[in-house]
């Protein structure tokens, strides 16, 4: 009998340990740990900030997967020994065969002088009712959505979120200005800046601000301010918090405090025995010198490709899967109309596109975390 470890209930965890319970034996173990009982999709944060659509639509509780053989275990994690294969969680030592961290990243609020105090943290589950409380007293002027660190999970989610704030406060008869700012030189790196156009003309189009260059070195209680001298004024500050590596995995020895765990981008090993990692707690590097995107889609097919990798080996078997870099998340662009950002990220340069938006890909979108609850936790 062999014993898989995920650790990570998130987006490319749940998928993990999902595919291994598939792939392994009856007698095998797959154990799944996390602090939290529930897993709700990232795509489902601006719906709940807007009341679009509550977060309890999309939340499925852990345990339900017990119902597919998956040992469910809910606690702190304090300790990963990547010599020994063991995690440590509520004081109890849980040993394995085969061990997945897929443990995301953490937000630092912290980072930027004055931004815990002054901005709401639109990025973790915990600051949703904060952030969604604030929007709906927002009674008109300045609403800033700040991006404050990169990478970040979900790349163009903040530009979705500014587009969709427009709406909302467009319906409510609020008269206010919606901006946006990012330290980097386009809204979308990875596509390039001809490919940009239709994220930045649907921006244009809407009356939004888009402040490129924008590096923000402190934030009072009414402005950002940056380190190309200028200031961003706001009544309402939506943040994008930096994001960094959970610190359990520096302590492990897997990432330095202001890096990300490293692999090898076709199998995802750490280059630990028995070792692999997933998701947004890792950087894989692309040709163009960027980072592939830290987003749902990838962490799904990574996890499902270190499952079929571990089954192999668990079996005795050589491990041939890997991961090819292809994938794609949704823009949504207003008016019920989203575009993609698709490609094959781990082509030399990465041939990726932003599509043109229609009603049909916002469509898809809502598929795209109805079938993937449907399959992991059961209609």
């Amino acid at each position: 009998m062999a014993r898989a470890v995920v650790l990570g209930g998130g987006f490319g965890g749940i998928a993990a340990a999902v595919a291994l319970r598939e792939r392994l034996a009856a007698d095998d173990e797959v154990v799944l740990i996390d602090r939290r009982e529930d897993f709700v999709m990232g795509v489902r944060k601006t719906w709940h900030l807007l009341g679009i659509s509550p977060l309890a639509y999309g939340t499925r509780h852990l345990s339900q997967l017990a119902g597919r053989g998956i040992q469910v275990v809910r606690g702190e994690l304090t300790r990963i020994d990547v010599g020994r294969r063991e995690a440590v969680v509520d004081g109890q030592t849980i040993s394995a065969d085969a061990l997945i961290l897929a443990l995301g990243a953490r937000h630092d609020m912290q980072a930027i002088p004055g931004l815990a105090e002054h901005g709401k943290n639109v990025w973790s589950r915990e600051g949703l009712e904060h952030g969604q409380q604030a929007i709906d007293a927002f009674r008109g002027g300045r609403a800033v959505v700040g991006i404050f660190g990169m990478p970040h999970s979900c790349p163009p989610a903040p530009y979705e979120l500014a587009l969709l704030l427009a709406d909302r406060l467009e319906e409510r008869g609020i008269d206010a200005e919606v901006s946006v700012f990012t330290p980097a030189p386009i809204s979308l790196p990875i596509v390039g800046a001809a490919g940009c156009a239709v994220l930045d003309n649907r921006l244009l189009e809407r009356g939004i601000g888009f402040l490129p260059g924008h590096s923000a070195v402190s934030v009072t209680k009414d402005a950002v301010a940056c380190a190309n001298g200028q200031s961003v004024p706001f009544d309402l500050l939506l943040a994008v918090p930096p994001h960094r590596v959970p610190s359990v995995l520096v302590d492990a020895g897997l990432a330095a405090a202001d890096g990300w765990v490293k692999v090898d981008r076709a199998t995802l090993e750490t280059g630990h025995a028995g070792v692999w990692a997933i998701g947004d707690c890792t950087a894989i590097g692309l040709s163009n010198g960027i980072a592939l995107p830290k987003a749902g889609l990838f962490a799904q097919r990574e996890g499902e490709v270190v499952a079929a990798r571990v089954a192999a080996i668990l079996r005795g078997e050589t491990a041939t899967a890997t991961f090819d870099g292809s994938g794609a998340c949704f823009l949504e662009m207003g008016g019920e109309e989203a575009s993609m950002v698709r490609g094959d990220f781990f082509a030399d340069p990465p041939v990726v596109e932003l599509t043109v938006p229609t009603h049909a890909q916002r469509e898809e979108k809502e598929r795209f975390e109805s079938d993937r609850l449907t399959a992991w936790f059961g209609g």
